[in-house]
């Protein structure tokens, strides 16, 4: 099978490439200035912007299935003067334009936990509108709403970390905010099940890890992976969205008011759906293992 991943040098791009590599799908990367370092040999590069349609049109030629990953990080504020919209809504509107120009008949979008074009966050609003964009699209989709993905190449530890200091770390929404992380590598198996059998055509999967975990309790995983401790103090989320407010038209801070709305709500699954995939949450990989392996 020939299958297009846009955003395919990317963090999650990069293990489903060799995911579908390993099953022996021919696989292209598309990237705005893809990187093949982390890329198995007989994956095949594209440059493309999803921003620009002229400059992906032609990769859709002879694909069966395109996966759009493409995304900008909810955890910080956009650079460049791109925008969600933009990359997220505008992006998805051009890969379902050349998907449907070049006879591919299907797609498998990754959004968002949350999705709502009516949402709290740029970020949810682009994921929701751009969802529609798909189910209205005539083609075959499948739609994956993923908590946070953790691993090897992904931002959601680096994130925290930068949130935190040594010792006694202020923490916005410390122990309001919930997360679900899922392991990269148990994450893009479902995604490659999803490209391969049709039927999970017409279906929106909540996928999530086996635990639900604050972010303060993130933060002292990551500590005690390093056999430190650190104690928490939380910040009321007010105050932290005050600040985040006032600095965040400073270029030089990553986090403005979207990523304090984001820290509002809870980023967790109503229904866990890694089921349709035969998969129990006794199988996959807590963020604490990882840690302890990795760190």
């Amino acid at each position: 099978m020939n299958v297009l991943v846009t955003g395919g040098t990317g963090f999650v791009g990069t293990h489903l490439c060799a995911e579908l590599a390993a099953r022996g799908h021919d696989v292209t990367a598309l990237a705005r200035s893809p990187d093949d370092t982390g890329l198995p040999d007989g994956v095949t590069t594209a440059v493309g912007d999803v921003t620009d349609y002229a400059s992906i049109e032609g990769a859709f030629e002879g694909q069966d299935v395109v996966v759009n990953l493409v995304a900008l990080s909810p955890l910080f504020k956009p650079k460049g003067g791109t925008s969600h919209e933009r990359v997220h809504l505008g992006g998805t509107e051009n890969v379902v334009k050349a998907a449907k120009a070049h006879g591919v008949p299907k797609l498998v979008q990754q959004s968002a936990l949350g999705a709502d074009p009516n949402g709290p966050t740029a970020y949810i609003r682009a994921k929701g509108s751009a969802e529609q964009v798909v189910k209205d699209s005539g083609l075959d989709w499948v739609i994956f709403r993923p908590s946070v993905i953790f691993g090897d190449g992904g931002e959601f530890i680096s994130f925290t970390k930068s949130l935190t200091t040594p010792v006694v770390t202020a923490l916005p929404g410390a122990n309001s905010a919930k997360f679900q992380p899922i392991w990269i590598d148990d994450f893009t198996p479902m995604l490659a099940d999803a490209v391969e059998d049709d039927a999970h055509v017409g279906q929106i999967y909540e996928i999530g890890g086996p635990e639900v975990l604050t972010l303060g309790d993130v933060t002292r995983l990551i500590y005690r992976a390093k056999g430190k401790s650190v104690t928490v103090v939380p910040v009321p989320m007010a105050l932290a969205t005050l600040g985040m407010t006032m600095a965040g038209p400073l270029p030089f801070v990553p986090f403005g008011p979207d990523q304090a709305r984001s820290l509002r709500f809870d980023n967790t699954t109503s229904q866990n759906d890694i089921s349709a995939f035969g998969v129990s949450e006794r199988e996959l990989t807590t963020l604490e293992t990882y840690l302890s392996e990795n760190q």
